[in-house]
């Protein structure tokens, strides 16, 4: 009796559950590629200096779209004398942020600069207006990334162009004031400037490794 109870218990469990009663697992690929990017992974030498150079172009990049954008405004509301003080972008909120979150210390320097305390002795390699980048590891904890700066846009050549033909009398004599030392006139488009130096910590290269090599989820086709 005890026999025949129990059999008909366990028919009525497997028959009660139905097909369509069963909760099956929703978004395994989305789960997949999330716990891969949770896993942790060995970073290599070489894949930091990667990082270094990946690094280094969205920093100093960003940097240069701000410039432009502030100096455009600065310029149509008051001329050269507005633009001035703005021509430091590696000052600006918004890219010492960034620098904050990557660990990172940038500056920008030049054989001829228009303030004493920016000059560097720059090779005639590093100012070649191409794409080379210098990227190196000083030490365990620090890395180094370097680019060229090159005057491309015409409105830099109001203040950094050749006096009495790009530069105005006026604007020319407030440099001469404020710069006493400035070497920083007589460019052409296309030039060499001088060129972005960063210097990375670790951690900060590493992290931007990290969530650079992350696989991002692709969107679901809704129909």
């Amino acid at each position: 009796m005890r026999f025949i109870f129990c059999a008909a218990l366990a028919i009525s469990l497997l028959t009660g559950c139905r097909p369509d009663q069963i909760e099956h697992l929703r978004n395994t690929k989305e789960l997949a590629i999330e716990a891969e990017n949770w896993q942790v992974k060995r970073i290599l030498p070489k894949d930091l200096l990667r990082a270094t150079r990946w690094a280094g172009d969205s920093l100093t990049s960003h940097a240069d779209r701000e410039l432009r954008r502030v100096l455009a405004e600065k310029l149509q509301a008051g001329g050269v004398a507005a633009a001035l003080p703005y021509c430091r972008p590696e000052t600006y909120a918004s890219i010492d942020s960034l620098a904050r979150v990557l660990e990172a210390a940038p500056r920008r320097v030049s054989s001829r600069p228009r303030n004493p305390g920016n000059r560097a002795t720059l090779s005639a390699a590093e100012l070649t207006p191409d794409t080379l980048r210098t990227v190196r590891r000083p030490s365990a904890e620090v890395f180094f990334y370097q680019r060229p700066i090159v005057l491309s846009d015409a409105q830099c050549l109001r203040c950094h162009g050749t006096p009495g033909t790009d530069i105005a009398a006026a604007d020319y004599a407030l440099l001469q004031k404020q710069y006493p030392q400035d070497q920083a006139t007589g460019y052409k488009l296309g030039q060499v400037m001088g060129a972005w130096q960063v210097q990375f910590r670790r951690a900060g290269v590493a992290e931007f490794y990290t969530m650079k090599t992350r696989k991002i989820m692709k969107r679901r086709k809704l129909f």
